[in-house]
């Protein structure tokens, strides 16, 4: 059965005439209102924008973009899954980067850091590794497309901070460093908004940051790269406090099911009217799609410009 099929029986009559009602006359508009406050300045966007989107459904808030392994993978890696081609990626970033430890909660949690990761910073993203991951992954310049090393450089050029740290698990002590993380960046950087981004495991840690208040007030966004949802933010108080949440996910995902994701997707919906949402599906790609392909400088504008 096709992906599109696929996609066709998820949406039901019921659903489709929902879907319809909140799109008509407004497909686009988030999309519209993100480029009318641009916190970020464009930097190789005509190599890490979309390619092409197939469907918008939700007021613009679920996407579906066409993936492609040979023009996204194949002909983008110098080395499939390994090395980018040089021409997606500037080092720029590296005369910051450090590597860093906080020690916190009778621990001693390493990070590494781009840009004003010492304070200063007017705007701070967090990435989260999952399972098998460590801090060096999300500053690996040429894996996942060159993807990291552009929101390495959307940080150092705007301003802002990008860590990658260690935890020490995807429970409640992870949480807890992944929090003292975040509270240390608040103070040395006061003004600044922070979104934490979490692949596919560290999603766990996204939702336990959602779900407790004093956690949550420090967040101006929460991104998810083919992660696990978590039922319990919906009955957490988490849904009135409205921090901006993404949804990625490739639909041949082989480890969290998308349409699994989707439907997760439209209950926070339906839970909160007007809640900030948005999910994008990759057609055919599969679980690292996300971390690929996923547009930072898109995703983060909406945030941030809220």
């Amino acid at each position: 059965m096709s992906q599109k099929t696929s996609f066709g029986q998820l949406l039901s009559a019921a659903c489709m005439a929902l879907c319809l009602a909140l799109a008509t006359g407004a497909t686009l508009s988030g999309a519209t209102g993100a480029a009318k406050a641009e916190v970020l300045a464009p930097y190789k966007d005509k190599l890490f924008r979309y390619p092409k989107v197939t469907e918008t459904l939700f007021n613009g808030d679920f996407t579906v973009v066409e993936y492609s392994k040979q023009r996204d993978l194949r002909d983008r890696d110098k080395v499939d899954e390994r090395e980018v081609f040089g021409h997606y990626v500037s080092y720029k970033p590296r005369r910051s980067q450090k590597d860093y430890t906080l020690q916190a909660n009778g621990r001693s949690i390493r990070y590494m850091g781009v840009g004003k990761a010492k304070g200063g910073a007017k705007a701070v993203v967090i990435y989260i590794h999952g399972q098998g991951g460590n801090r060096f992954q999300g500053m690996n310049d040429v894996s996942f497309g060159g993807n990291f090393n552009r929101i390495k450089n959307l940080m150092v050029r705007n301003g802002g901070a990008y860590l990658s740290p260690e935890f020490s698990s995807f429970g409640d002590k992870g949480t807890q460093d992944i929090a003292a993380l975040i509270q240390q960046q608040k103070q040395v950087s006061p003004g600044a908004k922070v979104v934490v981004a979490c692949g596919s495991m560290g999603g766990i840690i996204c939702w336990n940051l959602l779900k407790n208040r004093n956690y949550a007030s420090m967040l101006s966004g929460i991104m998810l790269f083919g992660a696990p949802k978590d039922p319990g933010f919906l009955s957490s108080g988490a849904l009135s406090r409205r921090v901006p949440l993404y949804m990625g996910y490739g639909s041949d995902d082989s480890v969290y099911n998308w349409e699994t994701q989707a439907k997760f997707f439209k209950q926070i919906r339906g839970s909160a009217s007007g809640y900030p949402i948005r999910f994008t599906l990759f057609d055919t790609g599969t679980h690292g799609t996300p971390i690929r392909m996923t547009d930072w400088r898109l995703v983060l504008n909406w945030m941030l410009s809220r």
